[in-house]
């Protein structure tokens, strides 16, 4: 018996209950503030995905609204019917001809179906289609009510949160980002009641914490946001007290005589850690000023969550903003409790960097010997070793000096042993650049060991030197060689090592720094530096020529990504990679020729051209270097196409050996005219062989001088 099926009716009608709209709120232990805003947007969207699926809902995802704060998420979807409307469901069963035999009695298939739908065989009726005729079930199906549908959907909600990690509390089996504490759900004015995550569902949320930490009780799901901020000191809407917070920081800047701009990320931090923000101005003791402001920022930003503040030509202010989760009745006692947990962090850091200068960079790259790389690529030192040797051999690609380049690859991990770094760890880098410049090494040098961590994340700048980019490219090569030789190459969600940060690293100094290098002479150079340098493991790697095409071809694979996120055609990507260049650069220059091609009126006529070629070659299985022979031409139209072939060849050759494939491809598009022509008049597959072998030479070599820049039958409308 075929498979029965169920597909809805067309035709719904409603059930015409009044819509309310629909609040949920989870109250737990402090969320870890970076998790806020995203387990709260993915909450709302999660659970109105669920409600369309039950057709509780044609509520959009404009029309909803979500709250999320340290201690609690919500979400508010209007238009929540009380009843899923009514549908008409049908069946379809086995064919007639299975269903009733010669006589017209019901057969086993159609008894068996009939069973499955709970009926007699009478009460089944008959269909006939284009493809046959069978027997079908329809029933009227009542819609079921939302508040035995809702709980089922917030359950499904709350399991596909991102949850990272989560944790159990007491002695249940629960789990959650943090221990629930709450539960609310109401729909309208009544509450749904279930149990979840160890707790039932109620008209209850709470206030701030200390302002307010009784239990408000909601008549209605419309009361949630106003009594919160009325009753509860809590403003719930995460993007509403994000606006709070930087107005309030923006202020306080302009009391402080300076600036807080471009602080987004702890912005949005900030704004996870607090419910009633409280702005306050602190002062800095300007006896710290003379560390380096990146060392203060990081105190500041990274270990206190503190805003630091500019003047008009960038300079650090001795003055910072700290935002209270309270409203505190002596500002002044919170003001200076501030000031004094910020005084001793930077008394620490001031410690670290008079101390640090004492010892030269060079005399603390010899302590890299105790730091492990990797268990089976070697330590830090032995790093450095094989950087030296690939900035050298490869300094004359970026312009570089080779001797600053080796210079600043010796030094390029030394900070990573000072006390700051140990305390700073984003300081790595950066660090090194004032103690290299505290030694006296030459301003590239220092340069080029900040630089060469760049781009650390996607739009980072890139080093701003030739010798920073020279390091930099090798340090990440050097990576991405030594972990795929030990197999540890990227799956999936899973980069331990971050080598798709350090291949699209690569591309961006090479395209973006206009390098004209071979990604297969830097990999090389890298295999080479692993085997010129032994390394001190118990299982080193080795790296080999399968290696390097593993590696050459993981990165050219992020080109696509970096270029898609620039607003490339998918098409015009196809194309460039059809012909696999691996210079970066080269790639870039083929790219932008074949995009400003694609514009041209030329181009969807020669693509298609381009596309026919290479069928007619596919099914002719043809392969032949052979010119043409000009003599055993016999229509015009194929000797105008050979000749124009022949004046655009000795046209575009020196433009695709100097690399202007923009201009190239100008030129290649007047040959629309004559392969149109030959299209329309010649015969290409001539009954004399003589003759259809010598046209498909002319489509070979006609394909041949398009793909020198890339495959333009990749190209579409």
């Amino acid at each position: 018996m075929p498979a029965a099926k169920s597909t809805p009716a067309s035709n719904r009608t409603s059930c015409g209950d009044k819509s309310e709209t629909l609040l949920f709120e989870i109250g737990c232990e402090e969320i870890p503030p970076r998790l806020v805003p995203l387990l709260g947007s993915s909450l709302a969207s999660n659970l109105l995905a669920r409600l369309h699926q039950a057709a509780l809902t044609t509520a959009t995802s404009e029309e909803i609204s979500w709250y999320a704060t340290p201690r609690r998420l919500a979400v508010s979807i209007p238009a929540v019917i009380k009843q899923q409307p009514d549908r008409s469901v049908e069946r379809k069963g086995p064919a007639l001809a299975a269903a009733f035999n010669q006589a017209g009695e019901p057969t086993r298939a159609a008894e068996g179906f009939a069973r499955s739908c709970g009926v007699e065989v009478k009460a089944l009726e008959q269909i006939a289609t284009p493809k046959g005729s069978w027997l079908i079930y329809r029933q009227e199906e009542s819609g079921k009510e939302a508040k035995t549908l809702i709980p089922g959907c917030l359950s499904d909600a709350l399991s596909a949160l991102p949850l990272p990690k989560k944790m159990r509390w007491g002695d249940s089996a629960i789990e959650f980002i943090r221990p629930v504490q709450w539960m609310l759900l109401l729909h309208g004015k009544k509450v749904i009641e279930t149990e979840m995550l160890g707790l039932k569902t109620g008209r209850l949320t709470r206030g701030h914490r200390f302002h307010a930490p009784g239990e408000i009780s909601l008549k209605e799901a419309s009361q949630y946001e106003s009594r919160l901020l009325d009753e509860g000191k809590v403003i719930a809407c995460f993007e509403a007290r994000r606006s709070e917070i930087e107005r309030q920081v923006e202020r306080l800047a302009v009391e402080g005589g300076g600036q807080a701009h471009n602080q987004d990320a702890l912005l949005d931090e900030v704004t996870g850690l607090v419910e009633w923000p409280h702005g306050l101005l602190g002062e800095i003791d300007k006896e710290f000023m003379t560390i380096p402001a990146e060392a203060l920022i990081s105190a500041m930003r990274d270990h206190q969550k503190y805003f630091h503040l500019r003047d008009p030509k960038g300079g650090l202010i001795p003055a910072f903003i700290t935002i209270s989760n309270i409203d505190s009745k002596n500002p002044r006692e919170v003001k200076a409790g501030n000031e004094r947990v910020l005084r001793a962090r930077l008394s620490d850091a001031r410690f670290f960097w008079e101390t640090d200068k004492l010892t030269r960079l060079e005399q603390q790259s010899k302590r890299l010997g105790g730091i492990t790389f990797h268990h089976r690529l070697g330590t830090v030192m032995e790093k450095c070793q094989r950087l030296e040797q690939i900035s050298v051999e490869t300094s004359h690609l970026f312009g570089a000096d080779p001797a600053l380049a080796q210079r600043a690859a010796q030094l390029a991990k030394a900070d990573l042993v000072t006390e700051m770094v140990g305390e700073f760890p984003q300081l790595q880098g950066v660090m090194g650049r004032y103690y290299a410049l505290n030694d006296g090494e030459p301003e590239r040098v220092a340069a080029a060991i900040e630089g060469h961590y760049r781009p650390r994340f996607a739009g980072d700048d890139l080093p701003n030197n030739p010798e920073g980019r020279a390091v930099a490219t090798a340090d990440k090569i050097d990576t991405l060689v030594g972990v795929f030789a030990a197999d540890e190459e990227p799956s999936g969600d899973r980069d331990p090592y971050g080598l798709r940060r350090a291949a699209l690293g690569v591309l961006r100094i090479l395209i973006e720094e206009r390098v004209n290098a071979d990604l297969s002479e830097l990999v090389e150079q890298a295999v080479n530096a692993y085997q010129t340098h032994p390394i001190t493991s118990e299982k080193p790697v080795k790296p080999d020529s399968e290696t390097a095409e593993r590696v050459i071809s993981f990165t050219l694979e992020r080109l696509r990504p970096y270029y898609l996120d620039r607003g490339a055609s998918s098409d015009v990507l196809l194309a460039v990679c059809a012909v696999n260049p691996t210079r970066p650069i080269d790639f870039d220059r083929r790219l932008q020729a074949v995009t400003q091609f694609r514009e041209m009126p030329e181009a969807q006529s020669l693509a298609a051209a381009n596309k026919r070629i290479r069928n007619i070659l596919r099914k002719a299985n043809f392969s032949n270097d052979a010119p043409a022979d000009e003599a055993l031409f016999t229509d015009q139209a194929e000797k105008k196409l050979s000749q124009e072939m022949a004046l655009i060849t000795q046209t575009v050759t020196p433009l695709l050996e100097e690399g202007d494939y923009t201009s190239a491809m100008k030129h290649l598009a007047s040959l629309k005219e004559p392969v149109d022509l030959f299209f329309d008049q010649v015969m290409v597959m001539a009954d004399d062989s003589g003759l259809r072998n010598n046209r498909l030479c002319l489509l070979q070599a006609l394909s041949r001088l398009f793909i020198q820049v890339a495959d333009i039958s990749k190209l579409q409308n």
